[in-house]
């Protein structure tokens, strides 16, 4: 046998026989040398390609340093070889691979996507890549989304692909993180408010669709643009610079601040700075929440003002005036002087709302606003409490007779016509009550209480005028209570009553008509004056129900005097100014005259001065209509109101009824003696009757009837009396003459 010597160089064992012949020896070390070349040679080609060990151990290190996993799929079988396992340490730890039904690895819901995406990819020539996103379970039985990319590596004689290798990378967190983002993203872009992202130096790296909307600009205006592209503050410096302290020293900010949009047009907006740092580079990037707040402000304030002023007239209402009248009184308790507190209220005013209507009637009101503030003084508070109520709180009186001079001022300046619009103006008068702090009270709502009760007084006193607080006013203002209640219920009792008083005729010497007069007898409270009763009626709204029974009643009786041969007595009866103006007046009386078949020639209506000129034009045509029916218009107490010639001529006024305040100074008072003349001149000239109302002396008698005055009314020729008296009365009227009605004046009742 022969003998095998140990193993030599690099693997190769030499086995050399003991007993060789030479030429043998020579031929077996020639074959030696040429498996040394040989060996050399395929070393030197492993060295310059490297070694298959080599190549793998950098594949693997590939893999395990991207994360990624390799697979390998046979088209024909459906097989897929994988590598359980991507995190291959470089301490040399093995690659674990597996092979399964591609099927069993992906999630049922993905297993349509992945035939899908490879049948499209064996449809082509297979020269691209195949890539999707799929769920497979490799490492467990967590679903993993994974990105898989390949290639074709196989290919049968005819191009088909047979297989098909590449990697797989885990992307569960990517594409969770990619969710979350495209989901800011979209809240981002969805939001009202405005985000804008400001990097270190305070410039626009990125904006929302609602921050190119609130200001108007776009997106290629703003990035990059410094951050005090919208400032609009007097002071932007030191607000910026205040702000950027803030959030590079801090982390945030928060607060108001005037911007301006591109347009120019300012706004207000809230400011929250919060300042986050970018993960890649490491920098801080201030994000700026923006909410134009410009309409809730402005709703805001007009809350406040709602809140404290009257929206018709800009005034303060009642809200403030307390709050103003309570600092005025405290500074009153520091200086020792006088608060007066006037307490206004316009005349009749409600009749001219309802006929003139409600827009007018603002006008009136935001006019009368004017003309008592500027009367007083903007340093004075003027306040509106409600419907055609004022209040003025006057400060600094050193004594209390002070606040009637600044009342005399405020009815003074309501002689001048308020002007409503460029073709219309009323006249209207207001009435005052006035309070004194200390005087009367010391507390806000005690003299807001005080004032209102002095002002009613005012108006019980005729009306256009003022009354100061005392005492006693509470009396009647507890009177006035009682008597509004009771008043509801006078025509169901049947508390109402009339006096006729006979008015003299000088062209038919005697008795030509009455004036119907209205007196109410309580049978708890007693004889109620009209001048009392008469002003709540009208307030109360009651007056449109007594003043029909008034008209009714009166045409009733007259028509009774006629049956009983009176036929040419003619009967006068009073109309308030809510009667006329309010409804349908001239309606009203037709009815009546309907029913009572009443000859509207014989029936004459009163109205006042105040009356007519409360709204001439208004007026004009409601008492056009009763002309036209037949009846006659006289206006009563002439001379006290305004007495304007232009109404004279524009009114279908038949009768003027002389007041008894210039009939009483005669004939001695020249003044009274030139007026009266006057005005039974001026009236026959315009073609009117003429009566003089409250004759008591025959003096008085004779000086009229000289001066060719109509008719005569007052105690001389008779006191009111009972519809029955006054019949009695006209019949036995003697033929002759007033003189030779009586002994001389008759008392009053």
């Amino acid at each position: 046998m022969p003998k095998l010597d140990a193993p030599i160089r690099r693997g190769v064992r030499v086995i050399v026989p003991s007993q060789l012949h030479v030429p043998v020896a020579a031929l077996l070390v020639a074959l030696l040398a040429l498996c040394v070349m040989l060996a050399l040679r395929g070393r030197a080609r492993r060295a310059r390609a490297g070694a298959p060990d080599e190549r793998v151990e950098r594949l693997t290190l590939a893999l395990w340093a991207t994360g990624e996993r390799y697979w390998d799929y046979d088209v024909a079988s459906g097989q897929l070889r994988h590598t359980t396992c991507a995190m291959v340490a470089p301490d040399g730890s093995e690659v674990v691979e597996r092979t399964a039904p591609i099927e069993t690895l992906l999630h049922p819901e993905d297993r349509p996507i992945a035939r899908e995406a490879l049948a499209r990819y064996l449809q082509g020539d297979g020269s691209g890549r195949l890539q999707v996103q799929l769920r497979v379970a490799i490492d467990g039985d967590d679903w993993r989304w994974v990105r898989a990319r390949g290639r074709a590596v196989a290919r049968d004689r005819d191009g088909a692909v047979l297989r098909i290798a590449g990697t797989a990378l885990d992307i569960t967190a990517t594409r969770a993180a990619e969710r979350e983002h495209r989901i800011a993203a979209e809240v981002l872009r969805s939001m009202r408010e405005a985000v804008a992202v400001i990097d270190a130096q305070f410039r626009y790296v990125s904006v929302n669709p609602a921050f190119l909307r609130m200001t108007g600009y776009t997106e290629s205006e703003v990035l990059g643009q410094d951050a005090r592209l919208l400032d609009d503050n007097s002071d932007s410096e030191d607000v910026s610079r205040h702000l950027r302290e803030q959030a590079t020293r801090h982390g945030h900010w928060s607060g108001e601040l005037r911007q301006r949009r591109k347009d120019g047009e300012q706004f207000l907006a809230t400011v929250e700075c919060r300042t986050v740092h970018d993960a890649d580079l490491g920098t801080p990037l201030h994000v700026f929440v923006l909410n134009d707040i410009t309409h809730q402000k402005r709703a805001e304030q007009e809350l406040r003002y709602l809140a404290n002023f009257d929206t018709l007239t800009s005034l303060p209402n009642r809200s403030l005036l307390s709050e103003r009248l309570s600092r005025a009184i405290a500074r009153a308790q520091d200086t020792g002087r006088r608060i007066a507190v006037l307490f206004l209220d316009l005349d009749r005013f409600k009749d001219i709302n309802d006929s003139l209507g409600h827009a007018a009637g603002d006008r009136i009101l935001r006019a009368a606003a004017t003309r008592v503030q500027q009367t007083v003084g903007m340093h004075h508070t003027v306040a509106r409490l409600g419907g055609d109520e004022f209040t003025i709180v006057i400060e600094n009186l050193d004594e209390a007779q002070a606040a009637d001079r600044i009342a005399r001022e405020i009815i003074h300046a309501f002689e001048a016509p308020l002007r409503i619009d460029e073709r219309r103006q009323i006249t209207i008068s207001p009435s005052l009550g006035i309070s004194v702090y200390p005087d009367h009270a010391r507390g806000p709502t005690e003299l807001l209480k005080q004032a209102d009760i002095a002002m009613y007084q005012a108006k019980a006193a005729g009306r256009r005028t003022f009354m100061r607080y005392d005492d006693a006013m509470d009396i009647a203002a507890r009177r006035r209570t009682t008597l509004t209640g009771a008043l509801r219920e006078v025509l169901d009792r049947g508390e109402l009553r009339l006096a006729l008083q006979p008015r003299h005729s000088m062209a038919l010497d005697g008795i030509a008509s009455v004036e119907a007069l209205l007196r109410w007898h309580s049978p708890t409270l007693g004889e109620i004056p009209p001048s009392e009763f008469i002003p709540i009626a009208e307030e109360s709204g009651l007056i449109h129900e007594i003043g029909e029974w008034v008209l009714r009643e009166a045409c009733r009786t007259i028509l009774d005097w006629r049956r009983q041969g009176l036929a040419d007595i003619s009967v006068s009866v009073n109309v308030s100014l809510l009667q006329l103006l309010r409804g349908d007046f001239p309606g009203v009386v037709r009815r009546v005259l309907d029913e009572v078949g009443f000859p509207p020639e014989r029936l004459e209506l009163e109205l006042t001065e105040s009356v007519l000129m409360a709204d001439a034009e208004h007026a004009a045509a409601r008492l056009q209509a009763l002309r036209t029916m037949g009846v006659s218009l006289a206006i009563d107490d002439f001379g006290t109101g305004y007495s304007s010639l232009a109404y004279l001529k524009r009114l279908p006024i038949t009768t003027i009824k002389i007041d008894k305040a210039f009939v009483a100074g005669l004939p001695d008072d020249p003044e009274d003696a030139a007026i009266t003349t006057t005005v039974i001149t001026m009236a026959h000239a315009l073609g009117r009757t003429v009566v003089a109302e409250g004759v008591e002396t025959e003096a008085q008698l004779r000086f009229l009837a000289e001066r060719g005055c109509d008719e005569l009314q007052g105690y001389w020729i008779s006191r009111p009396l009972p519809p029955a008296q006054c019949l009695a009365f006209v019949r036995e009227r003697p033929a002759h003459g007033p003189a030779a009605a009586g002994t001389g004046p008759v008392a009053p009742p």
